[in-house]
Formats: structure tokens, sequence, C-alpha cells
């Protein structure tokens, strides 16, 4: 069959085609302004603060090992010794980060955590090793751009083991 470029449907999906070319370039260029912008607003991320005597780490003495793990997994969200990489500084990943930690350190601060009363100390605990258990923690987004601080089934039980431990020592006192 011999294509004629006088038939009026090829005309069409040709004008269809480059119509959709046309605006998809245009978006293109409009999505790259918005993200080029964007990068000039202001980050405010939550500040670090230095350890006090009130993080768990120092309030507790919680062993090396302990230690380890939780300033692997858990303190770049739940602490104020945030480290901030690279991409940090990207929006809109900035502003991703930047609401992760709060929303973090707003459930569980460990830099704070001789601030908090016995029944928050066993909740915060109880949820820790629920939260670990059950693969919710470090979040999936965070363990895949930080691979190290997947947690382990051994690391899982030795935080499960230790924060038990914490628990009848919180109670006892």
């Amino acid at each position: 069959m011999m294509v004629s470029f006088r038939n009026p449907i090829l005309k069409t999906k040709r004008a269809k085609i480059f119509i959709m070319k046309k605006a998809l370039k245009w978006i293109g260029i409009i999505l790259l302004i918005a993200f080029i912008i964007i990068q000039f607003f202001p980050k405010n991320y939550p500040e670090n603060q230095p350890v006090t005597e009130n993080d768990i780490i120092t309030h507790h003495n919680v062993s090396d090992d302990i230690a380890s793990i939780l300033k692997t997994s858990c303190y770049d969200c739940h602490s104020n010794q945030t480290t901030y990489p690279w991409y940090s500084k990207i929006a809109p990943v900035s502003f991703l980060l930047k609401h992760d930690i709060e929303e973090g350190r707003g459930e569980l601060n460990f830099s704070e955590w001789g601030t908090y009363d016995v029944m928050d100390k066993i909740d915060k605990l109880d949820e820790l090793v629920e939260e670990t258990q059950e693969g919710k923690m470090p979040l999936p987004i965070y363990t895949f751009m930080h691979g190290h601080a997947k947690l382990s089934d051994s690391q899982k039980e030795q935080i499960e083991v230790w924060a038990n431990s914490l628990m009848e020592e919180i109670i006892s006192e």
C-alpha cells in the first residue's frame, strides 16, 4: 500500500504529533525553570545542637554496639545531630528532608531523651522495637540512599533486647 501525503488522516496524525512534541518541549522548559527557581528558596533546616546529658547514649550509658546502631540508623532524623548529605541542598529533595527530620524529631528525639517522663520513655522504646521489627524504621527511602543504615535481623534483635532491658530499668527507678 502506498502512503500518500495528501491523505487527511495522516495530516491530522502528523499535526497532533507536532503539537504534542511542541507542548512537551514547553512543559520541559517550564519544569526546568521552576526547578532552577526553587533552588533559591531558603532551606531552613532544623539546627544541630551540641550533645548534652539528655542524650539517650549519655543519659543511660548505652553500650558502644547499640550507640553505633542508633547513630548509624536513627540519629539523622531522631536527634539534634543530623548529618546533612550533599543532596540535602537540592530542592525539592531538601523540602522532603526538612519535613522528615522535623517529623522524626517530633516523634522521638534521642538528644532530648532525658526530658521525657517515664511513660513517654516506655512508649517510645516500645514503639522503637515495633517499628524496627516491622521494618518501618529506618524509613525505606532513607535506607535506599544510606544502605549502611539498613538494620540486619541481628541488629533488630539487639535493639529489641536493649530496649526491653532499658524499659525494665526505667520502670524500676
